[in-house]
């Protein structure tokens, strides 16, 4: 994908919208090459990132966990530290484009999401970032408020941007569905799809959502990213100084038209 987009490090800088382990056999590999490009490479925190975090620091491995190789690594402690210390929440310099991994509550504004994705880097860069990652699991609270705070409002804000994909129109949020938009209750909207959402000024570009069919959604002006790549789909890209749209596969790559 960086040959196809003539990719420089010297020049350019590319952007990963989270879950850069567990989505394939070479977790640790991605981690050093990504990791290795230094300031030309930035990535948001998936909610696998997290995952891993988790069980380096005792947390329970899941069934289809592929990250022995990376918490057996020589030089895992610095590939972690540097893991823990990626955003949430990245910004064009307009503040026009937004990347996040999945999604944003329709109650926030951008002011409102930076601030909150900011909480949660504090803490993940903290001495404590080890007790908040033990108790991080869990879909409540699902409704954002204001007045929440501690613990429960750290897990909301991580569940969004790492796990939401649909709310209600009253913004309360269902992290358990996962198909395609048509699937869902018919309570249930994308979250990008809630009337009155807030950061609708603002193009966000996400992924998570590999089976969301569509990459750009105009009425919204949203990208969802992911194509499925680790299910033997095609893995995409966005180049935001063109918004242009690119894909790969074993077989066929180029610009999507």
């Amino acid at each position: 994908m960086l040959d196809l987009l003539h990719f420089d490090p010297a020049a350019d800088q590319v952007w990963f919208a989270g879950d850069l382990v567990n989505r394939g056999p070479q977790s640790l590999q991605t981690l050093r090459f990504i990791a290795g490009l230094g300031a030309s490479a930035q990535s948001v925190l998936g909610n696998h990132d997290l995952h891993l975090l988790a069980v380096a620091h005792g947390g329970r491995k899941g069934k289809r966990d592929s990250l022995d190789e990376v918490l057996a690594a020589p030089d895992r402690d610095e590939l972690l530290d540097w893991l823990r210390r990626r955003p949430l929440l990245l910004e064009t310099p307009d503040g026009g484009t937004a990347v996040l991994h999945a999604g944003l509550p329709p109650q926030w504004t951008m002011m409102q999401a930076r601030a909150c994705a900011n909480e949660v880097e504090e803490m993940l860069r903290g001495d404590s970032f080890a007790e908040f990652l033990s108790s991080m699991y869990g879909d409540e609270p699902a409704l954002w408020a204001e007045n929440l705070s501690g613990i429960p409002r750290l897990r909301f804000i991580v569940n969004c941007y790492t796990r939401l994909r649909y709310c209600d129109r009253n913004g309360r949020a269902d992290f358990k569905p996962n198909g395609a938009p048509g699937t869902q209750l018919d309570h249930l909207l994308p979250w990008f799809a809630v009337p009155h959402r807030r950061s609708s000024t603002t193009r966000l570009v996400f992924g998570h959502w590999s089976t969301l069919g569509q990459v750009y959604w105009p009425e919204y002006t949203v990208y969802g990213l992911d194509t499925g790549a680790v299910w033997g789909g095609k893995l995409t890209a966005l180049q935001l100084d063109n918004l242009k749209l690119y894909a790969i596969n074993s077989s066929v790559h180029g610009e999507i038209e």
